[in-house]
C-alpha cells in the first residue's frame, strides 16, 4: 500500500500511462492491438505481485 503522496501519485502516473498506450492503440489497430497492450501489462503487474522478497534484510 502506498504510504505517502509520491507514492500514490507515481501510483496514479502509472495508471494513466497505462490507459493512455491502450487509448493509442484503440486508435492504430482496434481492438486486438490493445487486448495485446493489456496481456501486457497483466503480465507486468504478475511479476511485480509474485516477486521474491529482497534479498538484503532491513534491521
Amino acid at each position: 500500500m502506498p504510504t505517502n503522496e509520491k507514492e500514490i501519485n507515481n501510483y496514479l502516473f502509472d495508471q494513466l500511462s497505462m490507459l493512455e498506450r491502450i487509448e493509442r492503440q484503440l486508435k492504430k489497430g482496434g481492438v486486438e492491438l490493445a487486448q495485446e497492450e493489456i496481456d501486457i501489462f497483466k503480465s507486468e503487474i504478475k511479476r511485480k505481485l509474485y516477486q521474491k522478497p529482497p534479498l538484503i534484510s532491513e534491521e
